[in-house]
């Protein structure tokens, strides 16, 4: 059975995407940058996009019923290399005991203020 989550932004309707999908005990949370949703605003830094996306990652996953613990894949996209430093310890504080298959791309984001995009697949434990 496939189920879409929303997170309420009003880009997944405009681009024809959800936050996550669930098909089975795989749930596939799309790219995920650092706006803040409730006000749609967008913090200046890449430390505090980085905590953004985190949140928006795990409320969809919670919505979904799955927990970060699930997490078995990231993409990590920044503007950046040298974000890098940066982000590393906010990440691990998230994924360091899940230690996830991860992937860190140095790329151009849709927008300009966007400096970090985040995505993962996560797999049901059991």
């Amino acid at each position: 059975m496939r189920r879409l989550v929303s997170s309420g932004s009003p880009f997944e309707r405009t681009a024809g995407y959800s936050r996550a999908v669930v098909q089975g005990d795989w749930c596939f949370v799309s790219g995920t940058t650092g706006y803040d949703y409730a006000t749609m605003t967008m913090p200046d830094g890449v430390e505090a996009q980085t905590r953004n996306c985190l949140a928006t990652i795990r409320k969809a996953m919670d919505e979904a019923g799955f927990a970060l613990a699930d997490v078995v894949r990231c993409h990590y996209y920044v503007t950046d290399a040298s974000f890098a430093d940066i982000v590393f310890p906010i990440l691990g504080e998230a994924f360091g005991e899940i230690r996830p298959a991860a992937t860190m791309i140095v790329c151009d984001l849709i927008k300009p203020e966007m400096l970090i995009e985040i995505e993962v697949t996560a797999l049901r434990q059991r």
